[in-house]
């Protein structure tokens, strides 16, 4: 995608739509990619038609002057001590989108999606070392602290 000039942008996040599958397939795999992930195309395929029909997940697209550049997925999920929680599971911005809002725009559409579904809170995590993200997220967000584990189950 060509650089974003910095002239005033207007961001529009709207649910994902079936013309965004090629973008998509882009921008998802940008983000396995960041975290080291590789899966094969038929994950890819189960994942959007998931999305699209709001199978438990849920998913925005970011569109700058009519392309897609940033995505957000997400869930709700049961709490024991509280109502229904919102996880934000993925988030991603196309590189040469980067720096215009199109992040924060994203997470204010899914927190705004989290309240009308009466969410008790919105979350989601990211590594330590993305220090990028993590310059956005500490103004938008509070860090509680907390230190995640994955045990393995293979």
């Amino acid at each position: 995608m060509a650089g974003i000039s910095n002239k005033q942008i207007s961001i529009d996040i709207v649910p994902l739509r079936v013309e965004d599958r090629n973008r998509w397939n882009i921008l998802a795999r940008g983000y396995k990619t960041f975290y080291e992930t590789e899966l094969p195309d038929s994950t890819y395929d189960e994942v959007w038609h998931r999305l699209l029909n709001a199978d438990g997940i849920y998913g925005f697209g970011a569109h700058l002057q009519g392309n897609l550049v940033g995505i957000a997925h997400y869930l709700f999920h049961r709490a024991i001590w509280m109502e229904d929680a919102c996880y934000l599971q993925d988030l991603f911005v196309d590189e040469a989108a980067r720096g215009h809002g199109v992040a924060r725009a994203l997470i204010e559409r899914v927190a705004k999606s989290a309240r009308e579904h009466n969410a008790s809170r919105f979350y989601w995590q990211t590594r330590q070392d993305n220090t990028t993200a993590r310059l956005l997220y500490d103004k938008v967000a509070n860090h509680k602290g907390f230190i995640r584990y994955d045990y393995p189950l293979e």
